[in-house]
């Protein structure tokens, strides 16, 4: 099925025609809203009527790997999606076909939340065994700092239920490393909604970071640098989420938001310039079978409107875009009942770490935020330009790319 025959597959959705909105929007914006459709379909479906554990695949590299990771691939799949999703589901309802979308899959996502964290449901996640649910624990407040609508929609024994499992995280040691960034979040939302929150846990994080910091627009994950991904698929979307929050409250941070802006968009120009002629990218790293995943910080910086000045929001658009039908647009990215696969471009299973299952591929809903923006915002609204492997390669004339100088 093509992506833009998504919307027509589910259930009272027809697609919009192209008066109904600009012409730029009506081909990317579409686009974008099948393809995320596509991929929160099952997994919300299957949460929203308690059945996600009965339905929901759990494929791996190894059956060893299955079994060991079917405690986790759950609250993985879920955190993950919603952290992506939030944004558009907070756009202001309306009659149009897009928004009646956004409608169903807000009741979808309430109903989902209710059942993640009620005890007495089949589907009641996993938030404190072994280590891995504070990664995902924080995806899924990650998302509802994202999303504030979805949390204030929820009904009070929900609240109450995601303070609980949220708090049960507490107990999960952190790695010295990126996942010193998965407590502070859990806290910031804390903070966010008022509750008791740990500032030690939220501080140490970002001045640990600040200090990895290794130059040009990049972290060390830890103490040391790792050529890969991951100062986008956490680590700068991470600081942007958490200081958005904590620098209002705390002024004392105005100097490290200021140096974390300059990072932050320094690394989003090196994202775009990543993406080649055709939508690939270099498949180096661990993790890189969360697919477009490894565009969230670009997305992340074009959702909060922080893109560079001389990075127009409208390339941005049309190398994500590119990316999206090069890692998702292959029919062997999702098996027979339309869940993810292990891979990155198909069904790649040798490409998967260990830790890596079925739930952890949906972080590549987070390359999806700037559906977050309304159709009218420059993002959609501006006419598709090509990103810069294109015109550089196509023989355009440009200014020279340089370092980032603190």
């Amino acid at each position: 099925m093509g992506v833009l025959g998504v919307l027509d597959a589910l259930p009272g959705i027809r697609r919009a025609s192209a008066a109904e909105v600009s012409a730029p929007a009506a081909d990317d914006r579409g686009q974008w809203v099948a393809m995320l459709s596509r991929i929160s379909e099952p997994l919300l479906t299957a949460l929203a009527e308690d059945q996600l554990k009965e339905k929901m695949p759990v494929e791996a590299r190894t059956p060893k790997q299955v079994e060991s990771r079917a405690r986790f691939t759950h609250l993985e799949g879920f955190g993950r999606l919603l952290s992506g999703l939030a944004p558009w589901l907070e756009l202001a309802e309306d009659n149009s076909e897009e928004g009646r979308l956004r409608k169903r899959y807000s009741d979808l996502v309430q109903r989902s939340l209710s059942n993640a964290v009620n005890p007495r449901a089949k589907d009641f996640m996993n938030f404190s065994e072994g280590s891995q649910p504070l990664v995902d624990a924080s995806f899924l407040a990650l998302g509802l700092l994202r999303g504030p609508r979805i949390w204030n929609q929820a009904d009070d024994a929900t609240k109450s239920n995601v303070v609980e499992a949220l708090r049960r995280t507490r107990t999960i040691k952190p790695g010295f490393n990126n996942w010193l960034l998965f407590s502070a979040l859990i806290e910031t939302f804390f903070l966010h909604i008022g509750e008791q929150y740990d500032t030690m846990r939220i501080d140490y994080a970002l001045r640990q970071h600040d200090q990895w910091y290794k130059g040009d627009g990049m972290y060390g994950d830890g103490p040391e640098f790792h050529w890969d991904y991951y100062n986008s698929f956490v680590i700068q979307p991470y600081i942007r989420a958490i200081l958005s929050i904590v620098a209002v409250a705390d002024k004392s941070y105005a100097a490290m938001q200021e140096k974390f802006d300059k990072i932050a968009g320094r690394y989003a120009v090196i994202l775009e310039r990543l993406v080649g002629q055709d939508g690939s990218y270099p498949a180096i790293g661990r993790s890189i079978a969360y697919r477009c995943g490894a565009f969230h910080h670009l997305a992340s910086e074009a959702f909060h409107q922080r893109l560079p000045v001389d990075l127009n929001p409208a390339q941005v658009r049309s190398a994500l875009a590119a990316v999206f039908q090069k890692t998702l647009g292959a029919p062997a990215n999702f098996d027979q009942r339309g869940w993810l696969t292990l891979g990155l471009s198909g069904h790649q299973p040798g490409l998967a770490e260990d830790y890596i299952s079925t739930g952890s591929l949906y972080l590549c809903a987070t390359a999806f935020l700037p559906l977050g923006l309304p159709a009218s915002n420059d993002f959609w609204f501006l006419p598709s330009e090509p990103w810069t492997a294109k015109k550089i390669w196509s023989g355009e004339n440009m200014a020279a790319d340089g370092a980032l100088k603190l």
